[in-house]
């Protein structure tokens, strides 16, 4: 006889199977989720694993679900799968929770708390962290925010997806702030790596020596040795995260800090690489093709000159 887990008999409804929510809903239907999903892409709904269940419509997903998780990329498609012409807002069950785990920004998410508290609907926010590998091994970083007691009811799900999945405000929106500061980092470092490893090609250098070198020393980060063997090896084919969502993230930031009027100019001269890649028509490549945009689009290489 097979030993029950915490989410046995949960019935989630999953919106979103892009490159992280594919591998998150298939985790969430191996522990035991009865998992109903939907994507607007026929594609991810073909390539779904067997134990999550396809909907053809995202209203279908969530009927009679408990627990409903939109992980979608822009706080407009948030806004479309919520409140558009085949929206769910008004699908939800009330008593049912909605579990925003896209990086949309706070205002985003308050706007959506707001739309829905009055059906019933709680909402918690829990903005992901990790990219693709960590999301199909559960072991994600999730910054959460909402009321302790509606937390509580997705800390099974979040179990399952997250290495580390912290409370880090009672209020949702909080998990959206604590995200855009991620993104800050994230975004400066991998433009950092991009324009660091283009001044060692242009002087001549070996950039893989460059790159085994200093990741083992004072300079090292997760980004330089995550993006910058990508940008070695010139594998901006491979997506595994969009230049695209950093131009989205990156604008994130820059309007966060201007409604708490806080300079932000370092993030703000490498939102301008994302936005330049993106300009050059290279939205759709990794974001590690920033690479490329620092060396004026001269093709990469192992050696400089």
């Amino acid at each position: 006889m097979s030993e029950t887990t915490p989410l046995d008999a949960t019935r989630i409804g999953w919106i979103g199977l892009g490159a992280m929510g594919s591998p998150m809903a298939t985790l969430a239907a191996a522990a035991g989720a009865f998992v109903t999903a939907y994507d607007v892409n026929p594609r991810a709904l073909e390539e779904l694993d067997p134990r999550v269940r396809g909907a053809e419509s995202a209203r279908e997903a969530v009927g009679g679900c408990d627990l409903a998780v939109v992980m979608v990329a822009t706080g407009a498609q948030l806004d479309e799968v919520l409140f558009g012409e085949a929206g769910i807002g008004e699908a939800l069950d009330p008593g049912s929770l909605l579990l925003i785990m896209s990086t949309v920004g706070p205002s985003a998410v308050e706007s959506a708390a707001r739309a829905v508290e009055g059906r019933g609907v709680a909402v918690v926010d829990a903005p992901v962290s990790g990219g693709t590998a960590r999301a199909g091994t559960g072991e994600l970083l999730i910054m959460v925010g909402g009321p302790g007691a509606d937390v509580d009811r997705t800390r099974p799900l979040l179990d399952v997806l997250a290495a580390n999945a912290p409370l880090v405000g009672t209020t949702v929106g909080d998990g959206q702030r604590f995200k855009v500061v991620n993104q800050l980092l994230c975004g400066v470092h991998i433009a950092a790596a991009g324009e660091a490893l283009s001044l060692a090609d242009a002087m001549g250098l070996d950039t893989a020596q460059v790159l085994e070198v200093l990741g083992g020393g004072a300079a090292a980060s997760f980004m330089l040795a995550d993006r910058g063997t990508r940008m070695v090896a010139g594998e901006f084919d491979e997506v595994r995260s969009a230049l695209d969502i950093f131009v989205k993230d990156m604008g994130l930031v820059a309007q966060a800090a201007r409604e708490v009027d806080q300079p932000v100019p370092v993030a703000a001269a490498a939102e301008q690489l994302y936005v330049q890649g993106r300009r050059d028509g290279l939205g759709r490549k990794d974001d590690s093709i920033v690479y490329s945009v620092a060396r004026g689009g001269r093709a990469g290489g192992t050696t400089g000159g």
